[in-house]
């Protein structure tokens, strides 16, 4: 639950600092973000095709 409330937290974070930032910046930040998350998706995806197949 504290998590989860630093997460929240966190984001309202950002979410003000990116409303002061220039667009360019805010592009290229989710650009970067969601190259991260297609990394890590598939990272997640292989790594349980590999477990699920010895069991």
């Amino acid at each position: 639950m504290l998590f989860l409330v630093a997460a929240l937290l966190l984001l309202g974070v950002v979410m003000g600092a990116v409303a002061h930032a220039p667009l360019e910046l805010t592009v290229v930040a989710a650009v970067v973000i969601a190259v991260w998350l297609g990394i890590f998706a598939l990272r997640e995806r292989h790594g349980r095709r590999r477990h699920t197949s010895t069991n």
